[in-house]
């Protein structure tokens, strides 16, 4: 008998592990990884053979109907491949994630349990698999041909590589939800919806909040030489340019996570001539404390999530008091009712792996939506902000607005509505 109890609480032990993440190993540096919408594949392949994982829904009452021959997923459209669900049937999702990977694994099984959390809440009807993949193309293409062999909607794969392999390999045979921007200069698949986070996107949202603000300021534009960095800046650039506003950019040189103090000097030196009205800041929250420090807080300053310092136990960034950001509701509306239903096992420390578990939990939700009204537009209120998904032309595309929330030091953050 005590060896048997041993045994439940190793496994049980093992179970929150598993849900954890392992959120306290550092997510990859290159190509922007460890920062919203900037997932990346490691340096080096995992190409073993994928487990499978089935989770199946309660079983249904004995009357219910069988699952029958498929039907058009969307009438009329002619898109290859879709199938409806009858009435009564399950429908079957299958989550792609790089879970044999060294350098995602740990962003994978974060994804995983927010997903697993969407389906522990809503899993009447909906029959989920789990597929593993390596990192190299070969083995995402080969993961998701099982996972549409046998499945009514794929979510993943995660990766912006593996999401373009699919795209360039013209791959795409069922509903799938990727959960990465391939950035790609091509149309989509119609069957491809992008759920993942984006950089980009945020900074279009601060320009818009900014201009609501500050009409016709003059805005400060600064960033650094990461991909992440100068792909968001030049999403500020571009919506401030387009709002019919002037900007100037600085890139500031960063070694080991500081900012060099010479280059603060000099713009500490242009700004005494020539002062901006307002700063965007495309900075993780550790340089934007650096650039504050030095360049004084009375300036309104706007930044993406990345800037955003948590609000842990005992820690304290009084330089960021008073910038105006956007983040996800899971990170800054913690007491928001659709927040709460859900459990928070991923460590509270890590807001990547926070994020990345929100995310998993908002695209169980579009992929249950999507199974149950596939020709409907849609909106959901969803732990990643407000996600309104349209289907136009036979494409769909999905929009999100985060919540907007100026960061209040030894408080926490402070909401603002209508932004």
């Amino acid at each position: 008998m005590k060896s048997l109890k041993n045994a439940i609480a190793a496994a049980a032990i093992g179970l929150v592990a598993s849900l954890a993440g392992c959120a306290s190993t550092p997510m990859p540096p290159d190509l922007g990884c460890g920062v919203p919408g900037g997932l990346c594949a490691p340096l080096e392949p995992n190409t073993s053979a994928p487990p499978v994982e089935r989770l199946r829904p309660p079983a249904e009452p004995a009357d219910s109907e069988t699952r029958t021959s498929p039907v058009e997923l969307y009438p009329g459209t002619g898109t290859p491949g879709a199938q409806a669900l009858p009435a009564g049937a399950a429908a079957r999702i299958a989550l792609l994630l790089p879970l044999q990977s060294p350098g995602l694994g740990q962003a994978a099984e974060a994804v995983r349990a927010g997903f697993l959390a969407g389906h522990e809440r809503d899993r009447a009807g909906i029959e989920v698999t789990v597929i593993a993949s390596g990192d190299s193309p070969e083995s995402t293409l080969q993961a998701y041909a099982e996972a549409a062999a046998g499945n009514d909607i794929v979510v993943g794969p995660l990766a912006r590589s593996s999401v373009a392999a699919l795209i360039a390999g013209n791959a795409v045979t069922k509903p799938t939800l990727a959960l990465n921007h391939p950035q790609l200069d091509r149309p989509l698949p119609p069957q491809l919806l992008v759920v993942g986070l984006s950089l980009e996107e945020e900074a279009r949202q601060v320009a818009d909040w900014a201009a609501k603000e500050h009409p016709g300021a003059r805005a400060l534009v600064l960033g650094g030489k990461a991909a992440w960095q100068q792909r968001a800046a030049g999403a500020f650039s571009g919506r401030w340019t387009r709002l019919g506003y002037e900007h100037a950019t600085v890139e500031l040189p960063m070694f080991d996570g500081y900012v060099d103090a010479n280059a603060l000097a000099a713009l500490r030196s242009r700004m005494d001539i020539e002062r901006p009205q307002l700063v965007f800041a495309a900075l993780d929250a550790g340089a934007l404390r650096q650039v504050r420090s030095a360049l004084g807080t009375s300036l309104p300053t706007y930044a993406i999530s990345a800037a955003n310092p948590g609000r842990a136990p005992g820690r304290s960034a009084p330089e960021l008091d008073g910038v105006r950001l956007v983040d996800l509701p899971w990170t800054v509306q913690p007491d928001h009712p659709q927040v709460m239903v859900y459990p928070r096992p991923v460590e509270a420390d890590s807001l990547d792996m926070q994020r990345l578990y929100a995310l998993g939990i908002d695209a169980f939700q579009v992929a249950r939506t999507l199974a149950r009204q596939p020709d409907a537009d849609f909106e959901l209120d969803g732990v990643t902000g407000r996600l309104s998904v349209r289907r136009k032309n036979g494409a769909w595309s999905l929009q999100r607005l985060e919540t907007a929330a100026i960061y209040r030091d030894g408080i926490g953050y402070e909401t603002v509505a209508g932004k």
